[in-house]
């Protein structure tokens, strides 16, 4: 074996794992490449490029019973730089080791082996770096071929001798297996015996033994160099001369071998000529072939086509065809419920057909052919046909249902019952033509603008009837006392308290009107749009209160047409919203009137009891906060005209209750506490217990429409005589805080005018206390009120000098006006209790009346003690205990 390199042994443990567990005896690194006939680089590069690979020589040791075998693998670089297989050759199909000649360098070789599939496909190139590794592994093959197949390969391009030499010089002892019964034995042969195993490997024993036969043949006797070279120039002579000689003998036969050959060229030239002849023949033959193939392809051909175009034509005439049932029914036949299934087969029929003579479905070189066109006008005849006879059959159906039910008098509220309007029977009927309606739409769209005008027609007469006996069943059947609507109103008798009887049964017949009719038009507008075949999803909202959505859903799977809802994108968003439109006109059509009756029941509540208006609005909120805006449209818009209608009666009443209160100012004049103040606490009382849902803001409005008319008409009743003014100020923001103190407490509007009303309180008190105060001491607050003018453009102790404010001023005020006191107080005490008429109030007047009074006279004690010093002067106690005493 060759001396290995460090590099060498790395590489064959690198190949041991890729070559599954066989010993690797030799592996080499090569260049594949791959060259068609010899000719490198003639076709694409990118096929022909050198890839690098790795070859091993392996061996796997025999097993009992088993013979060795002998492997070669190519091995390639994956994409992490590990070896893997590519191909494996078994040693023992190995027939040759090629030298490929085109290399001057002797390191390509070539591998031929006897069990490849395609011999006509050039076997791989292999480019070693280097003739040592070439050597190496040609030698480790030959080894391996001789000791385990027992055969070598023929070796073409390499010199034998070179390579003997080059084993003599690299191999320093080869490693060989014999085998025995126990297993393979190793044993080192020396540089000699390795020797004669290179050259016994390189010519075979037949091939030497040939050698020496043919050398021993030849008895040269060769002495000396210019002897054997002289006697090698006399045997050239003589065979030169021999062979003149013979050449001379030959004329005669050569000149017949020339006559033979003129012969042969004649009759060669003849030949050629026979073949021209037979040639141009052959070419007439094969023209006159072609052209008959060429007219027999062109009448298969043109058979095919024929068959073709036959069956086609086949198919058009299939579609033009008009069968006679389908005929009868749609140009004549009868609508009756029996016969629907027939009607609607022939239908789905003429849609089809029509469908199929249009451009998508049909061949557009069909489209202008005159039987299409004929039979395209002949279908749109019967079209037309049809649809007009359906149209009015079914005008004339809308018409005679409702005609019957309206004549039967069963169907709508009586003399002390109430019906609850049914039509579960008419949908029944109706549901009968929903496919009739729908191939009608996909057959003339416009045809069914007629037809939802009559629906509506009709089936408004119906609804109107049934509201008009229904509300005024419900109106005769309901007992309520009815309560007064003059509840401010001024007048010169004692208040009578307003009648206080229980009007609830109002309010319940208002909410059974809306219980009973609300989702019946809810549903009678979901069945109308789907019936009608309006492109729009279902009307009934997630949000609906509970009793709307049970009503609705009681006929929820009656109602299904299976009419299939819109997706919601773009086009189709555009399309729903005109077809909302649409429906939300027919919808007016179909329930237009009935508000007429709800607004009867509206006005006879209000009649009865104005204050329930507030529960009515509350009741109106709820199921209009479960309408969706954009479906059921009509019935939003008919609960908005309610409770704009309620709300126009209540503000009604609270006109008039202002007008009541207005009133007050054109009597007599008042003293004391006015009559609206306590009455308008028993109505908030009453008004607050009417309130549902969302009617506070109705209710607040009222309040601050009617405080602020109170406290306007108030402020205008206390001017009429300005020497009391205070005081009927100050009694009537004081019975106004006590009617509504619990109110106030709950109801914020309320709590915002109590305050009002507290502030004006407290300003008509301080007015009316300081006038009772400035009426019993005036001198003293005058004198006081004169040193502090003062007090701005002087100095205090220029005050006493002043005309008027001299020391000898301050004892005669001083003098006449506290001489007395407790005159001058008792007196002030009465003139507060005289004009005062709520006695309740007298206490904390005068308590605040006796604190306005001392903070004044402590406020003058501090100035005239300040300037006029050293002056007797009553002290603010003894007045604070004077006031105590009293």
């Amino acid at each position: 074996m060759a001396i290995s390199k460090p590099d060498d042994e790395e590489l064959r443990r690198a190949c041991e794992p890729a070559v599954g567990g066989e010993k690797v005896v030799v592996a080499v690194r090569v260049a594949k490449s791959r060259s068609i006939l010899g000719k490198a680089g003639r076709f694409g590069l990118r096929r022909n490029m050198a890839k690098p690979r790795v070859l091993a020589l392996t061996t796997t040791h025999p097993s009992k019973g088993q013979s060795p075998k002998a492997h070669l693998h190519v091995l390639k670089y994956s994409s992490g730089g590990v070896l893997e297989p590519a191909k494996l050759y078994k040693l023992r199909h190995l027939t040759k080791v090629e030298v490929v000649p085109n290399d001057n360098s002797g390191c390509t070789f070539m591998l031929g082996f006897d069990n490849l599939r395609s011999q006509s496909v050039t076997p791989p190139q292999w480019t070693m770096r280097n003739i040592d590794d070439r050597n190496r592994l040609l030698f480790g093959v030959l080894n391996v071929c001789k000791e385990i197949t027992g055969h070598l390969p023929k070796v073409v391009g390499i010199d034998v001798v070179e390579m003997a030499i080059w084993a003599k010089e690299n191999i320093p002892a080869v490693i060989n297996e014999a085998k025995n019964l126990d297993g393979p034995v190793a044993y080192v042969m020396t540089q000699t015996e390795s020797q004669v195993t290179v050259e016994r490997e390189l010519v075979s024993q037949a091939e030497e033994e040939d050698m020496e036969a043919l050398l021993g043949t030849y008895l040269m006797g060769i002495g000396e160099a210019e002897a054997f070279s002289e006697r090698l120039k006399r045997e050239l002579h003589a065979l030169e001369a021999a062979n003149v000689h013979s050449v001379l003998e030959s004329e005669p036969l050569v000149q017949k071998v020339l006559q033979g050959l003129e012969a042969v060229s004649v009759s060669v030239e003849d030949m050629d000529e026979w073949l021209r002849i037979f040639n141009m023949k052959l070419r007439h033959m094969r023209e006159d072939i072609q052209s008959i193939e060429s007219r027999n392809n062109k009448l298969e051909m043109q058979s095919l086509n024929d068959q073709t175009l036959i069956e086609e034509l086949d198919k058009v005439l299939e579609r033009l065809r008009i069968p006679s049932e389908f005929a009868a029914a749609l140009t004549g036949g009868s609508f009756d419920e029996a016969r629907m299934l027939k009607n609607v087969e022939a239908c789905e029929w003429l849609t089809g057909a029509i469908s199929s003579l249009e451009v998508p479905n049909l061949d557009p070189c069909y489209a202008n052919m005159r039987a299409v066109r004929e039979k395209r006008a002949e279908l749109e005849k019967l079209k037309v046909t049809f649809v007009r006879r359906a149209s009015e059959f079914l005008r004339n159906y809308f018409a005679s249902l409702v005609d019957f039910m309206i004549s039967d008098k069963s169907y709508f509220s009586q003399r002390g019952q109430l019906k609850r309007p049914d039509h579960a029977d008419l949908r029944y009927k109706c549901r009968t033509y929903a496919r009739l309606l729908q191939h009608l739409k996909s057959l003339d769209k416009n045809c069914l603008g007629p037809l939802r005008k009559a629906y509506c027609h009709s089936l408004n007469l119906l609804l109107r009837r049934e509201a008009r006996e229904f509300a005024n069943e419900l109106r005769a059947s309901t007992k309520a006392s009815r309560n007064p609507a003059v509840w401010l109103e001024a007048s010169t008798v004692p208040a009578q308290s307003p009648n206080n009887a229980d009007t609830s049964t109002v309010s319940e017949a208002y909410a059974k009107m809306l219980t009973i009719f609300i989702p019946l038009l809810v549903d009678e507008s979901s069945f109308f749009a789907h019936f009608m075949c309006f492109d729009v999803p279902a009307l009934v909202s997630p949000g609906t209160p509970s009793n709307i959505k049970r009503g609705a859903l009681d006929g929820a799977d009656d109602d299904d047409l299976g009419i299939m809802d819109l997706d919601e994108d773009d086009a189709e968003l555009n399309n729903i919203s005109s077809e909302f439109g649409a429906l939300n006109g027919a919808l007016q059509d179909l329930l237009d009137g009935i508000q007429e009756d709800f607004y009867a029941v509206v006005d006879w509540a209000y009649k009865i009891d104005p204050l329930r208006c507030i529960s009515m609005h509350g009741i109106t909120e709820r199921y209009l906060s479960g309408q969706k805006a954009d479906a059921a449209g009509f019935v939003r818009k008919l609960l908005d005209d309610l409770e704009s209608r309620i709300s126009m009666q209540f503000n009604k009443f609270v006109d008039e209750a202002c007008h009541q209160i207005e009133r007050n100012e054109r009597t007599v004049r008042q003293m004391g506490v006015l009559s609206y103040i306590p009455r308008f606490a028993t109505l908030a009382t009453r008004m607050e217990q009417y309130i549902q849902g969302q009617s506070r803001d109705l209710v607040d409005q009222a309040y601050t429409k009617l405080v602020s008319i109170m406290f306007s008409t108030l402020e205008k009743i206390a001017q009429t005589d300005p020497r009391y003014a205070d005081i009927v100020l100050l009694e009537n923001y004081a019975a106004f805080q006590n009617s509504l103190y619990d109110l106030a407490n709950v109801v914020p509007t309320l709590a915002k005018f109590y305050h009002q009303a507290s502030e004006a309180y407290e300003q008509a008190c301080t007015r009316h206390i300081n006038v009772i105060i400035y009426i019993q001491f005036e001198r003293l607050f005058q004198f006081h009120r004169k040193i502090e003018d003062l007090m701005y453009t002087i100095t205090p102790e220029e005050i006493p000098f002043q005309l008027g404010l001299s020391k000898t001023d301050l004892r005669k005020m001083v003098k006449s006006s506290l001489s007395g006191v407790d005159k001058l107080i008792s007196a002030m005490y009465r003139k507060l209790q005289k004009n005062l008429t709520s006695e309740e109030l007298l206490p904390s007047l005068w308590d605040k009346c006796k604190k306005e009074f001392m903070d004044k006279y402590e406020s003058f004690v501090q100035l005239a003690v300040k300037i006029y010093q050293n002056e007797a002067i009553p002290s603010v106690t003894e007045m604070r205990d004077l006031l105590a005493s009293m």
